[in-house]
């Protein structure tokens, strides 16, 4: 009587081992959600890199535009009528002339940082023949805290008025970092016009500043009234400029999502390929 081997049926492939274990293919509606997933952060990073593009382009007309004000010939520092006109956009760090008298007795100190140490600004009302008063940052000085001037100091004659050249500033409202201004206890830390302006009394201002430069600064040290001269010309004219980075960088992970995507794509096709052959 003949034997029957155990091993009739056995499927081709396990004759020499255990059968090989093929990848299961994604099914379609992962496909789908995967595709629109990698569809959306493309379209999604590259608006925010184009978004940067044109950031960039506004930065440098800004810097452009600035620094074609700082350079250019000084104008008259537009007077009262003009006071409404005033903004940021139009007038921040245009240069500027004044003439008239300083009010000392009311000059306002307000806590610095420059390249020559901590110290403090004077900020003192100067006031026009026409009688426009417009708040000038005569310079640094490194004395704090700050106590630098007495109230019963005197005024400049309105006979002999002074001459002023600088940069229009805009009102720094409210406070510094983290510190408010404290008008009661004397204690500035932004160069905020309106809230000088009340706690000197000093009526009406312009809705700038103005930062004197060196060669004023210097004119003025001989008459003015201060225990340390003031050094004028220290404005810090800077813009953070890194949009091109951003734009690279967003571009870079619209260029990864839509690779991720290809690559989800190419692996299905392989799974399926490897499906087919096992089958």
């Amino acid at each position: 009587m003949s034997l029957t081997p155990r091993n009739v049926g056995v499927t081709k492939g396990k004759e020499n081992g255990t059968a090989k274990a093929v990848p299961a293919s994604r099914s379609k509606a992962s496909l789908v959600f995967l595709a629109i997933c990698a569809g959306f952060f493309f379209l999604a990073f590259a608006a925010l890199g184009t978004w940067q593009v044109y950031r960039l382009q506004w930065k440098l007309a800004l810097i452009a535009k600035v620094d074609a004000r700082v350079h250019a010939a000084p104008v008259p520092a537009p007077g009262r009528e003009a006071w409404p006109q005033v903004s940021a956009d139009n007038d921040e760090y245009r240069r500027v002339t004044l003439t008239g008298r300083y009010l000392y007795g009311k000059t306002t100190a307000v806590q610095a940082s420059t390249d020559l140490g901590s110290g403090s600004w004077l900020i003192t009302p100067l006031q026009t023949a026409g009688g426009d008063v417009v708040l000038v940052n005569r310079g640094f000085v490194s004395t704090s805290p700050i106590k630098l001037i007495a109230t019963t100091v005197q005024d400049g004659p309105a006979e002999q008025p002074v001459e002023v050249t600088g940069l229009m500033r805009m009102s720094e409202k409210g406070g510094g970092f983290l510190r408010a201004n404290d008008a009661a206890q004397n204690r500035w830390y932004s160069r905020d016009v309106d809230a000088i302006a009340a706690a000197r009394g000093v009526g009406a201002v312009a809705p700038y500043f103005v930062d004197a430069d060196k060669a004023s600064s210097q004119a003025n040290a001989a008459v003015a009234p201060d225990a340390e001269k003031p050094v004028g010309g220290l404005t810090v004219i800077a813009f953070h400029n890194s949009h091109l980075v951003y734009a690279l960088t967003w571009y870079a992970l619209a260029l990864m999502a839509a690779a991720a995507g290809w690559w989800v794509v190419r692996d299905d096709r392989r799974r399926r390929a490897g499906r087919a052959a096992a089958e």
